[in-house]
């Protein structure tokens, strides 16, 4: 789940602990385009504040509204669709006359919203099952496959990290990379043996780990939601899990350095047990082109890289380091202003 849905989780619970009744809505079904997939969340405190989002805007009003107007007097989850007809898509802001399908489901104490986020936040990826007649519900673990299902009568949803992210260093760029993929459904493992660098880490919901890099490697048992980056520019560190994350079928390997010491690590890496193709597999220079200098630009850029590839965008050519800094500096642009 992503961090959004993640403080849905937070804010009900909070509310519910603080006395509040809280509706819980979730995306089950949209056809045509909607603003966000199924599984978003929006929780509904019962004096209207909000946490979360499940279209561009219009459909939260309108539930707002309709919880000042009504209050939560509703004891049962409740199945609504918005966007049916054209005028409603107009009036809730769904383009290209999509329509979304939500379930309303009035929280309390006793709904498990608590034991939930305790399942999260210690990274579990964990399935809510909900029969709606009578408000039950279970939780058990999920495989990284599953997805909401809802046959009308029970809604299931996965909740918790999907995809699994190992940064090998330390460093600051790793502070940001880390604290940026969290955000982005990633649970994170930062992997760094050196002492002097991990005896001042203090990144919150990252987990460390002090082993060397080809041994964490085949311990995580990498599968194809995982993406590992190599970001400490030292070969006895980088090359070592090059070496195990390319023959897994992790989704993205990539190792931080120029376009000059990637060539070399391309050619070190030829040495040892690894097919062309594992090789071809290496992305490096990581990163999409944008200019970045700063730290945090440069996590950007490379988690942007990642995402692409996570999602099946093709890579234009003029778009990943390289070559996109081989074009610029050939351009007119950046001649006048050397």
């Amino acid at each position: 789940m992503d961090s959004v849905d993640l403080e849905v989780l937070k804010k009900s619970a909070d509310w519910l602990d603080g006395g509040h009744r809280v509706l819980l809505v979730t995306v089950v079904k949209t056809w045509g385009s909607s603003p966000r997939p199924e599984g978003a969340m929006l929780a509904v405190r019962d004096d209207g504040l909000v946490a979360g989002s499940v279209s561009g805007g219009c459909i939260e009003d309108d539930i707002i509204d309709r919880t000042r107007r009504e209050g939560m007097q509703a004891a049962r989850c409740e199945v609504v669709t918005y966007g049916v007809s054209a005028d409603d898509a107009r009036r809730f802001g769904l383009p290209c006359g999509g329509t979304i399908r939500l379930v309303l489901e009035p929280l309390t104490r006793e709904s498990g919203m608590r034991a939930l986020l305790t399942e999260v936040e210690a990274g579990r990826l964990t399935e809510r099952r909900l029969t709606l007649a009578d408000g039950a519900w279970s939780l058990r673990r999920a495989t990284a496959a599953a997805g909401l299902t809802f046959d009308g009568e029970v809604l299931a949803t996965v909740h918790g990290p999907r995809y699994r992210m190992l940064v090998i260093g330390a460093s600051q760029l790793s502070r940001y990379l880390a604290q940026i993929a969290v955000g982005l459904d990633y649970h994170v493992t930062v992997c760094d043996p050196r002492e002097e660098y991990t005896d001042t880490w203090d990144v919150s919901g990252v987990t460390l780990v002090r082993t060397m890099p080809d041994d964490t490697v085949q311990a995580m048992r990498l599968d194809e939601r995982c993406a590992v980056v190599a970001l400490t520019h030292d070969p006895k560190l980088d090359d070592l899990a090059l070496l195990e994350a390319l023959k897994s079928p992790a989704f993205y390997v990539g190792a931080l350095g120029s376009r000059a010491n990637n060539a070399k690590r391309r050619e070190r890496l030829r040495e040892f047990d690894l097919t062309a193709e594992q090789i071809a597999r290496l992305h490096g220079p990581i990163g999409l082109y944008i200019g970045s200098r700063t730290p945090p630009e440069i996590a950007i850029s490379i988690l942007a890289e990642i995402t692409a590839v996570r999602n099946g965008v093709p890579l234009a050519e003029i778009m990943p380091v390289a070559t996109a800094k081989e074009r610029f500096e050939q351009s007119p642009v950046c001649s006048n202003a050397l």
